[in-house]
């Protein structure tokens, strides 16, 4: 993959005329497009997801334009600019890959994730907590996975997987018993402690929980899209059994 001077040149040229002569672009300030930042990375996600390597092409595109376009707007309040963004990323890189750049030998990519996290937490002092790398802004079932990976890189983790499933059983204890009580605060607590212990046995599989969640998701929509359509749009005109029913061939027919 080659980035050319002038690709790159001519991409910071444009996002200069549009604030210079463009009414939208111009009034646009970081809190303005953090929404749409967050909305062009989902449709990056949901390209990569169908393989539309078209699209991830576009998508990655709109990424890189906001890229350039929070680079801009701080270049204009004097804090950074582009090149400064590059350099710092050009140096990161370098800084945390040692067993490329520098004479560090690693048995396997465990060991590169450990020293990552290391030369990171150095780079704050040694003093950075472990889980302070964890975005707060996070969706709730990344962040649990990520806080996960984040704790059981300096051994804080299970040994085995058994013990993974021995703790969604006794999650799931605790959540009947407030069930039992009627507390739904508790409830909550104690299904958010299931989930959590859940996404856990994800981790240790090699299994990203939201990877597997969507698919699940697409799997839910296709097969109720059959029945529904199955049904000449008229559900509510079905009983139970016989929205089933139609479940059940719409599974087989995948299976076929």
């Amino acid at each position: 993959m080659t980035i050319t001077k002038n690709n790159l040149t001519s991409l910071v040229d444009i996002m200069n005329r549009l604030r210079e002569e463009c009414p939208w672009d111009k009034k646009q300030t970081f809190d303005s497009l953090k929404s749409s930042t967050i909305e062009e990375c989902y449709e990056l996600i949901e390209a990569i997801g169908n393989r539309d390597f078209d699209n991830i092409k576009e998508e990655l595109g709109d990424v890189l334009l906001h890229i350039i376009f929070y680079s801009k707007i701080a270049e204009e309040q004097k804090q950074f600019t582009i090149d400064d963004v590059i350099e710092g990323l050009n140096n990161k890189l370098i800084r945390r890959h040692p067993h490329v750049f520098g004479e560090l030998k690693v048995a396997g990519s465990s060991e590169v994730v450990k020293n990552w996290e290391e030369i990171k937490r150095n780079e704050k002092g040694g003093n950075r907590a472990t889980l302070a790398g964890v975005p707060t802004a996070l969706p709730p079932l990344t962040k649990a996975y990520r806080i996960q990976k984040k704790a059981a890189s300096v051994g804080f983790d299970w040994d085995n997987v058994d013990e993974c499933w021995a703790k969604v059983r006794e999650e799931m204890l605790e959540f009947e018993a407030e069930v039992k009580s009627g507390d739904t605060a508790k409830m909550a607590q104690e299904m958010g402690d299931v989930l959590f212990s859940l996404i856990n046995c994800s981790r240790k599989y090699g299994i990203d929980p939201s990877d597997a969640l969507e698919m699940t998701n697409k799997k839910f929509i296709e097969r109720f899209n059959y029945i529904e359509k199955r049904a000449d749009n008229k559900l509510n005109q079905l009983s139970l059994p016989e929205m089933e029913e139609l479940w059940v061939e719409a599974k087989n027919k995948e299976n076929r």
